[in-house]
């Protein structure tokens, strides 16, 4: 039997929750990159378009790549061509959008590593759904929204449906990272060093020189550039810097326990 493509969530913009957002933003994103780009932005946008106007559209019409360009113009905020979910969020009701509180309340991966280890409590290597609500909790009274156990209830359910890619229902740190802004995933850019648990157990036990169960920051940096070279992988200083200062975020007081670092660097951890 044959299979048929699910169609486009419709856009009704007025009203969206954050769970139709994230509804919109997995169809669009089909490639699963982080990215709406090419031709899935064309077709957002000419539902977008069908959704405002309530009439078909014609790509290949000027008025639409003006008001395609227009929308990039607005919405497209490193105008890079392409639209992340940060920048597409910005169509949600203030009340729903609270996937704009959290980049306001974590901005940088070394602030996002910093959150990542205060909430994970049982340092399990997950954020738990308890812990999940007990973290956007916190967002949002930083950034001074009011909500109540219901509504943190469906933001902690809307947050794993977005990011629990296993269905597990909890987070692992790669999942949690995919709220940070793409260019500041550092997970993502660093993929290509992330090695096996074997290979990670036979590295920390070479820079944990003296068997403490921890290395510090001048032993990481070595370790790092050292899975840069075999991994031939250029990586400009400072680049190589803010992602050891990411990792060092997870460290107690410049100690980096085995723990920690490995559901930084594995690519199969069990953590």
């Amino acid at each position: 039997m044959a299979t048929h493509a699910q169609p486009p969530p419709h856009l009704h913009l007025a009203e969206i929750t954050a769970s139709q957002f994230i509804d919109i933003w997995k169809h669009y994103d089909s490639d699963g990159n982080g990215y709406i780009e090419g031709k899935e932005l064309e077709s957002f946008f000419r539902e977008l378009e069908l959704a405002r106007r309530g009439a078909g559209v014609d790509p290949s019409h000027a008025t639409f790549r003006e008001k395609m360009n227009e929308f990039m113009s607005s919405f497209d905020k490193n105008a890079d061509g392409k639209i992340e979910m940060s920048e597409l969020a910005q169509l949600l009701p203030t009340e729903e959008n609270f996937l704009l509180c959290f980049r306001e309340f974590v901005g940088s991966s070394s602030q996002f590593m910093a959150a990542w280890r205060r909430y994970d409590t049982d340092r399990s290597g997950y954020i738990e759904s308890n812990e999940l609500e007990g973290f956007l909790s916190d967002l949002l009274k930083k950034a001074n929204r009011n909500f109540d156990g219901k509504k943190l209830t469906e933001y902690t359910h809307t947050i794993l449906k977005m990011f629990d890619l296993n269905g597990d229902g909890k987070l692992g740190l790669s999942e949690m990272a995919r709220l940070l802004p793409v260019n500041e995933n550092f997970l993502l850019k660093f993929e290509g060093i992330r090695i096996s648990v074997k290979e990670f157990d036979a590295l920390f036990t070479f820079y944990d020189k003296d068997g403490n169960g921890y290395i510090d920051e001048q032993e990481l940096d070595a370790l790092l550039k050292d899975l840069c070279d075999k991994n031939k992988m250029a990586v400009a200083s400072k680049e190589l810097a803010d992602y050891k200062k990411s990792i060092m975020a997870l460290s107690d007081e410049g100690k980096l326990y085995r723990t920690e670092l490995e559901i930084v660097i594995c690519r199969d951890s069990t953590l």
